[in-house]
């Protein structure tokens, strides 16, 4: 018996049914390739994420070889206290492997840069020692204010007497976490924001990314962060001329021995036994009877030898007794602010002509590098004796700190990484002594920088 077929079920699905399963179809094909182009978005977001990544550990790399690479290159001066010529080590755009960094640096003159920055290690000696600094020397700083300079020394000193206008814990007692006045030393200079009337403005100026270099947001008004007063030139703050790191080994030139003392009964036997050994040495350099010597620019000035003399006398002797000397400032690096700020602190003299003195040494130094041997040359700028023996306490020719700011890049330009490190060469070897990263301050390499980081290609 034969089945009877409904003549619509043989002609197939009507045309409804069938455009209802095109309809179907089409959502299920529409799911699939939206679940495809989802997929694919993730994944390419997971390997620009995995690239980025390995750029930011490229540039990584690439700073723990840059100092590693600077300890090196500055053990050829461990004794010697010279600041490494520019020359003779990689600061800019060093490649390590797919990896490149830059040691943004400072011009010694203190002129910051207005393109690119400058590049290069810093000599932390160029500075005023936090620790050491006189209160005149501190007020006599940019954007430093006399409440700011007496709370520094309140914060490093050993009492609780406050310095007029200065604060101690009795004022950090009363904030709503507080804590004490350290009476110490300080160990870094970020310990300045504890001290009290210490701000943003004053610590950093308009160098809020600390490079030295007038960033765009750095020239803008109150357009973007930091403040600035927009007149195409970098103000930056207190930062830029402090450090607790400067510290020099009262040893000879062979790292071991040490300094013969001017002032001692055994200084005139002690020098004819080195003269014996350099016969350019004459016997102006043996001390003169009855003598007393403040420094070595006093020494210098008193015995009246040739600056040649004292070049290769001044690395052997001393007149103090300390086996390291804290807080001299290399008169040779040190910038137009910082000799500024030395020159008033050592001798009262109104800021104006201090600044005039210290714009003669840094012009100088500038035509006569061949000079600058030791800090005798200060003697041909400044003519004034009593001036001389005053800042020559304070003065050396000679470093064993040198800052690195290493940023870095990996590859195509990515992966972006910055840190401070200070290297230390006084006790004969050179090792990392203090680290920081600073890859939070954000771009520190200029806009035409971050073009060349980039491939050609790109």
């Amino acid at each position: 018996m034969k089945t009877r077929v409904h003549p619509k079920h043989r002609a197939g699905l009507e045309p409804r049914e069938r455009g209802a399963v095109l309809v179907i179809v089409l959502w299920i094909a529409f799911g699939l390739v939206s679940i495809a182009l989802y997929f694919g978005q993730s994944m390419m977001y997971e390997f620009r994420a995995a690239d980025n990544t390995l750029a930011g550990v490229q540039a990584e790399q690439a700073i723990e070889g840059a100092v590693r690479y600077l300890c090196y290159t500055v053990t050829n001066n461990l004794n010697s206290g010279d600041m490494p010529d520019i020359l003779s080590y990689q600061h800019k755009e060093a490649v390590v492997g797919d990896a490149r960094f830059w040691l943004i640096g400072r011009d010694n003159t203190g002129t910051p840069s207005t393109e690119v920055p400058y590049f290069g290690l810093v000599d932390e000696a160029s500075k005023l020692n936090l620790n050491t600094a006189t209160i005149d020397m501190l007020e006599a700083l940019p954007r430093m204010t006399p409440e700011l300079a007496a709370s520094i020394i309140d914060w490093r000193d050993s009492d609780e007497t406050v310095t007029t206008g200065g604060a101690e814990s009795e004022t950090y007692q009363r904030l709503n976490q507080p804590y004490s006045s350290k009476n110490a030393n300080f160990e870094t200079l970020e310990e300045l924001q504890l001290v009290a009337n210490a701000t943003p403005d004053i610590l950093y100026g308009e160098d809020f990314n600390r490079n030295g270099l007038l960033d765009p947001n750095e020239d803008d008004g109150d357009v973007n962060p930091p403040v600035d007063n927009h007149d195409g030139k970098l103000d930056p703050g207190i930062f830029e001329y402090l450090t607790v790191y400067s510290n020099e080994p009262n040893l000879q030139t062979d790292g071991v021995t040490a300094r013969i003392n001017l002032n001692s009964a055994t200084a005139a036997q002690q020098l004819q036994a080195l003269m014996q050994t350099n016969t350019a040495l004459t016997s102006k350099v043996l001390p003169l009877p009855g003598a007393s010597y403040t420094n070595l620019l006093d020494y210098f000035l008193q015995n009246g030898m040739t600056t040649n003399e004292f070049a290769i006398i001044s690395p052997n002797v001393t007149t103090v007794t300390n086996s390291y000397i804290q807080g001299l400032v290399n008169v040779n690096t040190a910038s137009a602010p910082v000799l500024t700020a030395l020159i008033v602190g050592a001798t009262g003299q109104d800021p104006n002509t201090a600044t005039n003195q210290a714009l003669n040494l840094v012009a100088y130094r500038q035509q006569n590098p061949d000079a600058l041997s030791s800090v005798a040359w200060v003697a041909q700028v400044i003519t004034s004796a009593a001036t001389c023996r005053q800042i020559g306490t304070y003065i050396t020719s000679r470093t064993y700190q040198f800052s690195a700011d290493v940023a870095a890049v990996g590859h195509n330009g990515r992966g972006y990484r910055r840190a401070w490190f200070v290297v230390d060469t006084s006790d004969g070897t050179a090792r990392v002594i203090y680290r920081r990263d600073l890859s939070r301050l954000g771009w520190a390499l200029g806009n035409v920088r971050r073009q060349w980081s980039l491939p050609k290609d790109s």
